[in-house]
C-alpha cells in the first residue's frame, strides 16, 4: 500500500549504488546522453522516435505497485491524452504497439536498492522519450542513471511546502513559486545522476524536483487531490515537456473503437449483454455502429435487478435505439443456484457462470456466434486484479472480470475495458444515448444478490426492491440524484426489536448507503440533508413489510468499499 511509502522501514543506514549484473553504470550514462541529444525532438508536437515516428498522443503509465497508478491515468485522461496503465515489467512489443509519445513512472512500495527491486525497462531508458518520474519512480530514475539514494532520515508522509527554483522551469509554467504537496516516501536522492539539476525542494527534500531535457523526476504525488496545482503539473509535463496536444476525445474514442470492432468482427456475429447500466448500453452502441445487424443483444432478467428494470432497457432499446434484443426470464434458475449461498465472491461467481449458460443456450438458439460484448469498465479490471494489474491487491472479483468461466465459447469485446465511468458517459453522450441512460447510477453486475446481505431469496429480494424504489425516489425529488455516485438499500441479516402500533415488533433492519465519487475508485458518504434521510426512513418503515429499523453507512471508500460485499 502507498501507506507503507516508497522505502522500506526496515532498510538499512547506508546504501551504495547498485547496478544490474549485465549492465554497467557507464552504459547508463551513455543512455543518460542520448536522452538529452534527443528529448528537444520529442517535446515538438508530431516528434517521436527516429525508428517508428508516434501517430498520436499516447503515453504509457508503468505501474510500480503505486495505490495512486489509477489516479495518474485519469490525471492524464483529463488532459484528453490517450494513456495505458502497464505493468513495470510489460514486454517492449506492448509498448511499441501502443507508439507511446512519453512514459510515466507511478510511485510504490519497494526500494530502489533492495535486491530484486523493481527498475524501469531498459529499453524506455533507451527509447529517447520524455520521462515522468513519480516518487518511486524518481527514485528509479536516480538510481539507474549513476545518481544515489538512500533512506531518508526523516519519513516524508503527508503536506510539504514545495519552492520551485529560479528560473521557472517548463513544468512549473504559470504556477506561484511555493505552493502544497502531496509526500509519500522514506527515501531520498543523496546523490544527483550526471546532468541533473534540482528544480524544486522541500524543507525534508533537498532534491523534491530534478530534471535532465526531457527527464523529470518529482518525489511528490501529482496525481492526488492533496497536492495543489497537481492537474496542472501534469498537464504541463504533458504538453510542455512530452509535446501532446491533447486531441483524445470522446469523438476520437468512438470513430477509433468504431473501426476497430468493424475490423475485428468482420463478417461473424456478436451477442451483447444488457445490464440496464449505461456500461452495457454504450457498449452495445459501439458495437452496433460497427457491425450493425451482426449483434443481437440479450437482457436476462434475473431476478436481481431493481423495481420496472426490465421494462425501461427493453423500451429504450427496442424503441428508442432500435435494436435486436432478446428478452430471456431466468429469474428460477439463477435463485435456485443462490439458494442457501452466502460468501460474497461465491455469489458474484455464480452469477457470472449462470450468465455465461444463458449466453451459451440463446447464441446456440440463434445460429453461429462468435463474439461476446459486455461493458467491463477499468476500476472492474483493476478491483479483480487481472494480469494487468497484477501489482494490485485483489478486492473483489467482478462477474464480468475475474467471475467468467475459463474457458468461454465466445471471444470477448470489452470496447470500455480502458474507461472510467466518466469517460462512458461523455462517450454515451457522443453516441447519441437518452440523458436518462446515460447519469443512471452504478449498478453491480451481481445485482441485488450482493444487496441482500446472506441468503438471497425472493421474499427478502422483494423487501429489498421496496426500499431501493423509496431510496431511489427520496433522493431524485430532492434533486440529488446526478449530484451523488450512488444512492441504495442494503438488506442486512439483522433483525432488532421495534414497536408499531403498540405491538412489538421483530424486524429487518436497511441501511441506506449514498456516496459521492468522481470514478468509483475512491468514493465519500454523501452528507444528505437530514430532512430527506427522514423522509426516507419514515416511507421505508412504514411502506416497506417487515421493515421497523433504517441506518445510514457513513464510511468512506477505502477502507470501506461502495458495495457492501
Amino acid at each position: 500500500m502507498e501507506a507503507s511509502v516508497s522505502g522500506g522501514e526496515t532498510a538499512p543506514e547506508t546504501h551504495r549504488l547498485r547496478v544490474s549484473d549485465d549492465i554497467e553504470i557507464s552504459t547508463y550514462l551513455e543512455i543518460a546522453e542520448a536522452q538529452s541529444q534527443r528529448a528537444g525532438a520529442e517535446a515538438e508536437p508530431g516528434g517521436g522516435s527516429p525508428q517508428e515516428p508516434a501517430t498520436r498522443d499516447a503515453v504509457a503509465i508503468l505501474d510500480f505497485g503505486s495505490q495512486y497508478s489509477q489516479l495518474i491515468a485519469r490525471r492524464v485522461r483529463e488532459q484528453h491524452v490517450y494513456c495505458e496503465l502497464l505493468p513495470h515489467d510489460v514486454e517492449e512489443a506492448r509498448v511499441r504497439a501502443l507508439n507511446p509519445r512519453a512514459f510515466i513512472l507511478s510511485g510504490g512500495p519497494a526500494s530502489v536498492y533492495q535486491e530484486h527491486a523493481p527498475q524501469i525497462p531498459r529499453f524506455i531508458l533507451e527509447s529517447g522519450r520524455p520521462i515522468l518520474g513519480i516518487c518511486y519512480g524518481m527514485q528509479l530514475l536516480a538510481h539507474q542513471l549513476g545518481g544515489e539514494v538512500q533512506p531518508a532520515d526523516r519519513r516524508e508522509y503527508g503536506h510539504a511546502v514545495l519552492r520551485v527554483a529560479d528560473p521557472v522551469p517548463p513544468l512549473f509554467a504559470g504556477l506561484p513559486s511555493e505552493f502544497s504537496v502531496w509526500m509519500s516516501h522514506g527515501d531520498s536522492i543523496s546523490r544527483l545522476p550526471p546532468g541533473f539539476r534540482v528544480l524544486a525542494s522541500s524543507d525534508n527534500s533537498p532534491v523534491a524536483v530534478m530534471a535532465r531535457d526531457g527527464l523529470v523526476g518529482i518525489q511528490f504525488h501529482p496525481e492526488v487531490v492533496h497536492t495543489s496545482f497537481g492537474r496542472e503539473i501534469i498537464r504541463n509535463f504533458l504538453f510542455n515537456v512530452a509535446g501532446c496536444q491533447g486531441t483524445w476525445t470522446a469523438g476520437s474514442y468512438v470513430e477509433e473503437t468504431v473501426r476497430s470492432i468493424r475490423e475485428r468482427v468482420g463478417s461473424g456475429r456478436v451477442i451483447c449483454a444488457l445490464s440496464g447500466g449505461v456500461d452495457s448500453a454504450v457498449a452495445a452502441m459501439l458495437v452496433h455502429r460497427a457491425v450493425g445487424d451482426q449483434l443481437t443483444c440479450i437482457f436476462v432478467d434475473n431476478g436481481l435487478l431493481r423495481r420496472q428494470e426490465p421494462e425501461r432497457v427493453l423500451d429504450t432499446f427496442r424503441r428508442h435505439l432500435r435494436m435486436n434484443v432478446v428478452h430471456v426470464q431466468a429469474a428460477s434458475r439463477f435463485l435456485a443456484r443462490l439458494a442457501g449461498v452466502t460468501d460474497p465472491e461465491q455469489k458474484r461467481r455464480i452469477v457470472g457462470d449462470e450468465f455465461i449458460r444463458v449466453f451459451a443456450e440463446e447464441a446456440e438458439r440463434l445460429g453461429q456466434i462468435d463474439f461476446l460484448a459486455q461493458g467491463t469498465l477499468y476500476p472492474d479490471v483493476i478491483e479483480s486484479t487481472s494480469k494487468e494489474t497484477r501489482a494490485a491487491a485483489k478486492i473483489k472479483t467482478h462477474h464480468n472480470v475475474g467471475g467468467l468461466p475459463e474457458h468461454l465459447p465466445f471471444q470477448l469485446i470489452e470496447p470500455l475495458r480502458y474507461l472510467f465511468k466518466d469517460e462512458v458517459r461523455e462517450v454515451g453522450r457522443e453516441l447519441g444515448l437518452p440523458e436518462e441512460m446515460v447519469w443512471r447510477q452504478p449498478f453491480p453486475g451481481p445485482g441485488l444478490s450482493i444487496r441482500v446481505i446472506g441468503e438471497v431469496t425472493r421474499e427478502r429480494l422483494e423487501t429489498l426492491r421496496a426500499a431501493d424504489w423509496v431510496v431511489m425516489d427520496e433522493i431524485k425529488q430532492a434533486g440529488l440524484y446526478r449530484q451523488v455516485w450512488q444512492s441504495f438499500a442494503v438488506l442486512t441479516p439483522i433483525r432488532t426489536v421495534g414497536v408499531m402500533g403498540d405491538y412489538r415488533t421483530y424486524g429487518h433492519l436497511v441501511a441506506l448507503r449514498i456516496v459521492t465519487s468522481d470514478d468509483g475508485m475512491t468514493a465519500d458518504w454523501a452528507r444528505i440533508p437530514h430532512e430527506v434521510l427522514a423522509r426516507i426512513s419514515s416511507r421505508i418503515v412504514n411502506e416497506v413489510p417487515g421493515v421497523n429499523r433504517v441506518v445510514y453507512d457513513i464510511s468512506s471508500k477505502p477502507p470501506s468499499t461502495i458495495e457492501w460485499e
